[in-house]
């Protein structure tokens, strides 16, 4: 008896996502893949008044913002998004890696890729 076709184009769409998200499904719920390793970076959709705002918040949190400081381990780039990036980060490992520790007015992104580089390593 044949299959209908359905169901193998479900079957073949279902395999091509799980091969595209690294072996791991990403909810759309907030949960995360079972290895737990999330990272909070800031939208490239965000205005500099919102980023700079996060920076403002993260850092009096943090008491501490050498990392995005000139000879800072992540200053270079010398971006306002790469600088609100990494403290949101701070701030979201900090506080537990809740979903809504990121969520910064909504210019916040939870992503399960590493976003360090070079000597800047995200927590």
């Amino acid at each position: 008896m044949r299959k209908p076709i359905g169901s193998l184009v479900f079957l073949f769409l279902f395999l091509l996502l799980l091969s595209n998200t690294g072996g791991h499904l990403k909810f759309a719920n907030g949960m995360v893949p079972l290895n737990n390793s999330s990272w909070c970076i800031a939208k490239y959709s965000t205005n500099d008044t919102e980023l700079m705002n996060n920076v403002l918040y993260a850092c009096d949190v943090l008491d501490d913002c050498k990392l995005i400081q000139p000879g800072g381990s992540c200053f270079i780039p010398d971006t306002l998004l790469n600088h609100a990036s990494v403290v949101m980060n701070e701030y979201y490992a900090k506080k537990g890696r809740n979903t809504w520790d990121c969520y910064f007015s909504d210019s916040g992104l939870i992503s399960h890729s590493d976003p360090s580089y070079g000597s800047c390593k995200y927590a």
